[in-house]
Formats: C-alpha cells, sequence, structure tokens
C-alpha cells in the first residue's frame, strides 16, 4: 500500500512537471472596469486583447458594467486594477464634490489612483429624432430627456451645458431620467424619452445605426456663442473639457442639422491604481503603444482619438511609474504635473 501512494505521488509530481515543460504556463490575472460608451468600451477591450495577445503570461478580465466613479472608488480601495478614469473624475474625487460629496475619504482615495494615457472621448451629443418637433436645447421644456447617468460625471457637465445654453434647471424645466447608458440607449431607440446624450467620436456606432431609418437632429449651443464670456469659462473649469463643434453631415441626409453643432469635446483615459506593479504596468503599456495600428484598426475615428499627441492632454494627475518609464524611453516630454 505505502509503495503504492509512492508510486502514485512519483506519477503526479512527473504529470506537473510534464505540464510545466509542455508549455502551459501561470498566468496573472488582472480586473478591468469600462463604461458602455462606444469609445471607451472599443478601446479598453481593444487594450485588453492587445496585451493579452503579445503577453501569454497575462489576463484582464473586463467589466463593462457600472458607473465611472463606482469604478474609481473600487480601483482606490484595491477591488479593480484598470479602470476608465477622466480629469474630472479625478479633480471632483479629490475634493469630495458631486457624486463623491458624501464620500467622506474621497479625497483620500484619490491619491491611490495613478493615468496611464489619456484620449478624446469624442463630443457631447445631445441627439433628438427628426420629428420629435425639438429643434434647440430650448424645446427640450417639459420633456423627458438622457443626460447622464444618476451619478456619473457626463450628468454634471451635460447640465451645465444645457443651463448656460438655456437657463434651464434640471428635474425643474427638464426631466432628467435615471438610467444607465445602455437602458437609456434602448429606450431612446424605443421613444420613451425625447433627448439622448453621449460621447463619443464620429461617426458613432450608435448614430450610424438611428440615421438608417430615421431623421435625426443634434443640438448644441447657440450659433453665436462667444466662449470666452464668464459663463462658459465656467463650464470649462471642470478639466478635461474643450469647447468645440462637429460637422452637419456626418451621418448623411438624415443629419437634418444645416450648421456645425456647436457643443464640448471631452478627454479621458485609462487609469490604475497605485499599488499595480511598476514592471507589469511598463509592460502593458509599451505592448499597447508598440502595437497601437491595431487599436486604430477598430474604427474610423480611432487614429484621431487616440494617439501619442493625445496620452498627456488635458492631464491633471500623475501618471503610473511603470507608464512614464516607456513614455521617457520613447522621448516623450513629461508635463509636471504626470511626474
Amino acid at each position: 500500500m505505502i509503495l503504492r501512494k509512492i508510486k502514485g505521488a512519483a506519477f503526479i509530481v512527473a504529470a506537473v512537471a510534464a505540464l510545466g515543460s509542455s508549455g502551459v504556463q501561470a498566468k496573472d490575472f488582472y480586473k478591468m472596469s469600462t463604461i458602455a460608451l462606444a469609445t471607451p468600451f472599443a478601446l479598453n477591450t481593444t487594450f485588453a486583447k492587445i496585451v493579452q495577445k503579445y503577453n501569454k503570461d497575462i489576463e484582464i478580465q473586463v467589466n463593462a458594467t457600472g458607473a465611472a466613479p463606482r469604478h474609481a472608488l473600487d480601483a482606490a480601495n484595491g477591488k479593480t486594477d484598470l479602470f476608465f478614469g477622466a480629469p474630472s473624475l479625478q479633480m471632483l474625487m479629490s475634493k469630495g464634490e458631486a457624486m463623491f460629496k458624501k464620500v467622506k475619504n474621497a479625497p483620500e482615495l484619490a491619491n491611490n489612483l495613478r493615468a496611464i494615457f489619456h484620449y478624446r472621448i469624442g463630443t457631447y451629443n445631445f441627439g433628438v429624432y427628426g420629428d420629435s418637433g425639438i429643434k434647440s436645447l430650448y424645446d427640450i421644456k417639459g420633456k423627458r430627456v438622457f443626460i447622464g447617468p444618476p451619478v456619473g460625471v457626463q450628468k454634471v457637465v451635460s447640465a451645465g451645458f444645457i443651463k448656460a445654453v438655456t437657463g434651464y434647471e434640471m428635474n425643474k424645466d427638464y426631466t432628467a431620467v435615471k438610467l444607465g447608458f445602455q437602458p437609456a440607449m434602448q429606450a431612446f431607440q424605443d421613444r420613451q424619452i425625447d433627448m439622448m446624450t453621449g460621447a463619443s467620436n464620429h461617426p458613432s456606432s450608435f448614430w450610424s445605426q438611428i440615421a438608417l431609418t430615421n431623421k435625426i437632429r443634434f443640438l448644441g449651443a447657440d450659433a453665436d456663442t462667444d466662449w470666452n464670456t464668464p459663463k462658459w469659462k465656467k463650464q470649462f473649469r471642470i478639466p478635461g473639457r474643450t469647447p468645440t463643434e462637429f460637422s452637419s453631415d456626418i451621418y448623411g441626409s438624415n443629419q437634418l442639422n444645416t450648421k456645425p453643432t456647436k457643443t464640448i469635446a471631452a478627454y479621458t483615459g485609462l487609469y490604475t491604481r497605485v499599488g499595480m506593479s511598476e514592471d507589469v504596468i511598463y509592460k502593458m503599456t509599451k505592448t499597447f503603444w508598440e502595437h497601437i495600428d491595431e487599436m486604430h484598426n477598430v474604427a474610423a475615428w480611432a487614429k484621431d482619438a487616440i494617439n501619442k499627441k493625445r496620452i498627456f492632454q488635458e492631464a491633471n494627475w500623475k501618471y503610473h511609474p511603470g507608464a512614464l518609464k516607456y513614455y521617457k524611453e520613447i522621448g516623450l516630454k513629461i508635463p509636471a504635473i504626470a511626474e
């Protein structure tokens, strides 16, 4: 009996050794949180695919549910490793404002987070159906609209933009429905809400699909808007936001705009937590940027939205040492704020 046990143990050891020599490799698992909007979802999932493709010892599990503030808090508490972040989110968290107002240690938690790179998430698009009777933001009075998830930064920015244009107060002059991005998109397609707001690069897959069979119109600031007035300067105090416009013919003949839409461009990024290994973040960052062509092949907007010129655009926070190591190697100028 003892001899059989010894032989059995020897067989197990031999089998494990054989597996090791046959190319089976232990993997390190990392968690990534993203939101469901087209640009960050495409970018984060592609980042994970590229990193895993060229690093067989790394596996990234992507979670596309929940809101960005929750993801940031999870990362700060060590519950996730990579997440969709933004200059605006970091600023609000570091000050304990807006959706972080009830989080007593939000400023301390913000110090547990670091950026890896920034990119343009797109423009804020306030879209309606062409037959809705809504031709400007002034016409949303009394309407049910989606301007962002209940606890997201987008809601804060969208409400501020609408107020700067019209003077309207959220949930007084119009109703901001309490939905996440995916339920809101479905509700808009089902015509249960009057306006859909989301940040995306153009052409957006969502609006392209809507425009296939429907007339659409995008709403924005007045044509004669002066971005240098006090009310607009106040809007752009939230970091990661700049004034911009997009053309009137992106979605073909079903787009009813006759002039460019004046709105906001937003910059967001891929972030991580302080405790992530410098070597791991270096490896991930280097792999992604050395194969950036694979990211650019994902969508027509990708090449302009994510490139080395945008890595530090709107930067207002420290970057992870692993990412900085790679950027220094390739000769990028590092802003003082990122060090």
